[in-house]
């Protein structure tokens, strides 16, 4: 049997996932909460006729389709994509894109707001020992990972250029992952750089790659300590919203452990 592993965060109410006023607002309405409303439907019904005066539990949930882990899709990164055409949205991402091999790379030990190169990937692809393939799903472990909603997670880890993003486009890569808030370098970092050298390429530049070739990526994966750097199966689907720049996704990754021809006859 497959083993699953949760590479997917917990959406939890008021965590400090998301910038002041982005992050998730969630109601818990319990069983007691509910019995008038759920009452309403059958008139001349008093709370007597429910098991133990119960209603249903429900949760009311204010978010953006960014809170927790989701797929970005290229139209959130520009309206246009592949050099000019339209940019699709959520609800048009095909769904071969979302279930692939998928290829870890481990960048933990980058410093926080370190922009990866090309160079770097290829290193690390090097010590790996993996060649990518067209499709597959590369994510990215860094330091922000175990850092999620604590107070520093929206600061910490490496973030993707622009240069590497297209790196793993060219390779035929259309999903790639990353454990931080974003696919790009922390923003405070971003704008440090940008203070000093006044150059609005830096600017989500990981993200504006999908002007060029569109992809989508994950965005606060979790438990990416836990994967191999291969050998292993990403599932990601996405929410199917009309029109939108992205949906969540409970991202989960699946190792194969069924034994070959040789063991099981050892």
């Amino acid at each position: 049997m497959p083993t699953f592993v949760d590479i997917s965060v917990a959406l939890r109410d008021g965590i400090a996932s998301d910038p002041p006023g982005s992050r998730p607002q969630i109601e818990y309405l319990s069983h007691r909460d509910t019995v008038d409303g759920m009452l309403a439907h059958f008139p001349g019904a008093g709370p007597d006729v429910l098991p133990d005066g119960e209603g249903w539990a429900i949760e009311r949930i204010q978010l953006t389709t960014h809170c927790g882990t989701h797929l970005d899709a290229p139209y959130h990164y520009a309206s246009t994509m592949d050099n000019g055409q339209r940019a699709i949205t959520i609800d048009e991402v095909p769904l071969e894109w979302c279930f692939q091999p998928g290829v870890k790379l481990d960048f933990r030990a980058l410093p926080d707001g370190y922009v990866v190169t090309p160079d770097d990937i290829d290193l690390e692809l090097k010590r790996i020992g993996h060649t990518l393939s067209p499709l597959e799903i590369v994510v990215v472990n860094t330091a922000a990972g175990t850092r999620y909603g604590e107070g520093d997670y929206l600061a910490r880890g490496c973030g993707m250029g622009r240069d590497a993003t297209l790196h793993l486009l060219r390779q035929g890569v259309r999903v790639t992952g990353t454990d931080a808030w974003s696919w790009d370098a922390p923003f405070v970092h971003t704008a440090r750089r940008f203070a000093e050298t006044g150059d609005g390429s830096i600017i989500w530049e990981g993200h504006q790659a999908g002007r060029e070739i569109g992809y989508c990526h994950l965005e606060k994966l979790h438990n990416l300590e836990a994967l191999p750097a291969s050998g292993f199966r990403i599932s990601c689907f996405p929410h199917k919203i009309h029109a939108a720049s992205a949906g969540w996704t409970r991202a989960v990754a699946i190792i194969d452990d069924t034994p070959s021809h040789h063991e099981e006859n050892a």
